[in-house]
């Protein structure tokens, strides 16, 4: 007992910096205390319109599944748009990797990826940005650092893990965001890659998109431990819980996350709390959830409407933002026919990006 009390004694006279409990609520103490992104009026109306075009997107792909022209799966991401929009903000572009799983339309578009690939892709379009192969699920593009979009659940964290490490392998200063869902978070290799990102000090922000639903099952009835920021303290990963539909909050938690990982002190856990107004799929009619649930967070913690009324607040007019979202209808419209318009792929591309080999 006396040598307990000894190693208890010890540990709490450590400097606070080198306190591995003071490290790990370090960051969510610093994210309270300034919980929200000091916006310009200018970044505020820059993200009031990224996420009404992913909104309006997504909207519109929905409208384009149901008349056959898209196929396969379709996880739409309306509803969690302060998430991609709020953390990619922060990104730096020429430096940093993202990586998504198959709900990685917005990501995509928060990247500031042109609509029309993105469209032409969900069409199976050879003007897609991948030639119109990947479909929905499996977006990709090196040139914007984007990997994926991938179909496998939790896949995509430990591919994170090998691009964390490429980046301090390389030494060019950039990080990986690795996002996934709250039914990824109970997949083993998750944790592997939690254990390996910490144990290297790799630059990687794990980013959980908890929507409150793993597929139909809700957190509560499939996680033992549903504060998902607090899964690596196993590992000594501080964890940050951010409110993911109110785009200054997670700009604030990225500015923070971000800058810690940059100053090389090791990987970070983000929660990002936010929603889902539609089904997992579009084949998920979401009947395990009522109206009224759905309808109370559309009323009262909207993302696009929250930042809308901060803006009314600093004198744009009902008229000022009803023209935006008329020119991002619009634009979203042309996306469509542009996608509609273009060529299947020639079927010589079934034989481009496979790997032959001779046995």
């Amino acid at each position: 007992m006396a040598k307990a009390s000894e190693k208890a004694a010890a540990k709490s006279a450590k400097a606070p910096a080198d306190n591995p409990d003071f490290i790990l609520h370090s960051l969510q103490e610093a994210h309270e205390k300034n919980p929200r992104y000091d916006a310009s009026e200018e970044e505020m109306l820059t993200f009031y319109e990224q996420m009404l075009l992913i909104r309006r997107f997504e909207e519109k792909a929905g409208q384009l599944y149901g008349l056959g022209l898209i196929g396969g799966f379709c996880h739409l991401y309306i509803g969690q748009e302060a998430v991609a929009i709020g953390l990619q903000s922060a990104l730096d572009n020429d430096r940093d990797s993202v990586i998504t799983g198959y709900r990685d339309h917005g990501h995509m578009l928060a990247y500031g990826i042109d609509p029309n690939v993105i469209m032409a892709e969900l069409t199976g379009r050879q003007a897609g940005i991948s030639k119109g192969k990947g479909g929905s699920m499996h977006m990709f593009s090196t040139e914007h650092k984007f990997y994926g979009g991938h179909g496998i659940v939790g896949a995509q964290v430990s591919l994170g893990g090998g691009l964390a490490l490429a980046h301090k392998y390389r030494d060019d200063g950039g990080l990986c965001l690795a996002y996934f869902g709250d039914g990824a978070a109970n997949q083993g290799q998750v944790y592997e890659t939690f254990n390996m990102a910490a144990l290297w000090n790799l630059p990687i922000v794990f980013v959980v998109e908890n929507n409150q639903y793993a597929m139909g099952t809700s957190t509560a009835r499939s996680s033992a431990e549903t504060e998902f920021h607090r899964r690596g303290t196993a590992f000594r990963i501080p964890g940050m819980d951010v409110n993911g539909m109110d785009v200054l909050e997670v700009r604030g938690a990225a500015e923070i996350a971000f800058k810690h990982v940059r100053e090389g002190k090791g990987p970070v856990l983000m929660e990002c709390n936010t929603y889902r107004y539609r089904g997992h799929s579009m084949s998920d009619p979401a009947k395990y959830r009522s109206r009224e649930e759905v309808q109370d967070v559309r009323e009262h913690k909207d993302p696009i409407e929250g930042i809308k009324k901060i803006l009314m607040e600093k004198g744009k007019t009902e008229d000022d933002l009803k023209a935006i979202d008329k020119s991002i209808r619009s634009r979203v419209a042309e996306s469509a026919d542009f996608a509609e318009s273009s060529p299947e792929p020639d079927p010589s591309e079934l034989y481009t990006d496979v790997l032959v080999g001779e046995y």
